[in-house]
């Protein structure tokens, strides 16, 4: 018997923004796109439905819970994570199913709950993007003056994630008998209290529900912080990411799975899938048009403004002079916000002399997806930058509908006819797909203790 391990293979995931998300507030007018994309879930079922019949691995819904009104389309009017992938739950049967959800403003047993369901309906299909929340306005829809700060926030998620897969290991296997010729339904030996007292949560437990045929949701984590790095390094099975270039794919590629094999994990159970846009032609001249045609449509100045905001606690940039010096002493309002690119863009404007107008229009400069062209030119570059260790897949933003046919109708066999994607699925669960193997449901005492549980989590607290 052979000991080599199976072809690596490309993993893919799409992410259904609706009527346009960030940088596309105006996509909602392609006439392909219901008005009401976002909260129709018959739309979302189709796109489910597409990618399924592609092999894809995941459907991703990424989410925030505070708007302004300078927000993009989709993130105005959507559907709550969990309860849309319940509905595709039913609607599919072999893609995962990955929502977002915060550890800041839920509690853990509530949403470990929430998830274990998901992934029971699914029958081991579920997956939790865990974010922290970058909009800091998202405190005052939870009763609090303020957001946590970075260090609060991290700590925080390492803590919740610890009592959230303690919750999910309640059950030891077969501690539900159910043997009707003896009555017994019920292994009290196999049914474990947490008992957890931290920092910031105390949960007894045990959580009232079984696991799933793979163990538990498949947790996907982004953030390019130190923090968020470390986070993901830890706790991680996918990494939500972007890279422009192969060489930027790969230093975080090599990055991430070099912090968690120093915390004792192996990388290889760490998938890492940049989001990304991608658009087809019949040439590759004819993708860049297509491209050039869209990102002129999608995204006007004065929106580009107001949206500048998010980045610093949505910051409102249009009470300075457009033509002064981009206003430096904004980046104390993105303390408690998504910090770190809020810091990027203040460093480079003050490192260039940019005025604010020149930094809004520089947020505007079309920077082309790396995968434009024709659907060969595309399936070579996914191709490359998969050869070279620069990122394990993609997930795909089913932006325009058209693009995202011809990627799963051209694209997609072209890759599979050179092996480097999959023709069937090889499990029914998303665990299985992805190549993860079932968290081990181990109990030294019965107790949740974090060093014995998660060692990883552990490490990086410490």
């Amino acid at each position: 018997m052979s000991n080599s391990k199976p072809r690596r293979q490309l993993k893919f995931g799409v992410v259904p923004t609706g009527v346009g998300g960030p940088g596309e507030h105006n996509r909602w007018l392609d006439p392909e796109i219901p008005a009401d994309a976002s909260v129709d879930i018959d739309w979302y079922i189709d796109v489910a439905r597409q990618a399924e019949a592609a092999k894809f691995d995941l459907v991703f819904i990424v989410d925030s819970q505070f708007i302004t009104p300078h927000s993009p389309p989709h993130y105005l009017n959507r559907l709550e994570p969990l309860t849309l992938l319940s509905a595709l739950a039913v609607a599919t049967s072999r893609i995962g199913l990955v929502g977002t959800a915060t550890t800041s403003y839920n509690d853990p047993y509530n949403l470990a709950r929430r998830l274990a369901s998901l992934d029971l309906i699914s029958r081991g299909r579920a997956g939790w993007n865990v974010v922290t929340s970058g909009d800091a306005g998202t405190a005052g829809n939870y009763g609090k003056d303020e957001h946590y700060d970075y260090a609060t926030r991290y700590a925080r998620a390492h803590e919740y994630l610890d009592v959230t897969r303690g919750l999910w290991r309640s059950y030891e296997d077969g501690a539900l008998v159910r043997d009707r010729a003896t009555g017994v339904f019920l292994d009290p030996t196999k049914l474990h209290a947490l008992n957890h007292k931290g920092e910031f949560f105390s949960v007894v437990g045990p959580l009232n529900i079984q696991r799933s045929p793979q163990g538990e949701p498949v947790i996907f984590q982004a953030g390019d912080s130190e923090q968020g790095r470390d986070l993901g390094a830890a706790i991680a099975d996918g990494i939500f990411t972007h890279a422009q270039t192969v060489e930027q794919g790969r230093a975080f590629y090599d990055d991430i799975k070099g912090r968690a094999a120093k915390l004792g994990r192996d990388p290889d159970q760490i998938v890492i899938l940049p989001g990304t846009n991608v658009t087809i032609g019949d040439t590759d001249e004819n993708a860049r048009e297509i491209a050039r045609h869209w990102h002129a449509q999608d995204h006007s100045f004065v929106q580009a403004l107001g949206e500048l905001g998010r980045s610093f606690g949505w910051h409102d940039f249009s009470q300075y002079e457009l033509d002064a010096p981009f206003p430096t002493e904004a980046l104390e309002h993105a303390r408690r916000s998504f910090f770190t690119n809020a810091k990027k863009v203040t460093d480079h404007a003050a490192a260039q002399g940019l005025t604010l107008r020149q930094v809004v229009e520089n947020s505007r400069t079309l920077r082309a997806s790396p995968f434009v062209g024709s659907a060969e030119t595309v399936a070579n570059e996914i191709a490359r930058w998969f050869e070279a260790r620069a990122f394990d897949g993609l997930n795909i933003y089913a932006g325009h509908p058209s693009q995202f046919r011809r990627f799963t109708g051209e694209v997609i066999p072209l890759l599979q006819e050179r092996g480097l994607f999959r023709t069937d699925y090889e499990a029914d669960t998303l665990r299985g797909n992805l190549g993860l193997t079932i968290p081990a449901n181990r109990r030294d005492g019965g107790a949740g203790d974090a060093a014995t549980l998660h060692p990883a989590l552990d490490a990086v607290a410490a």
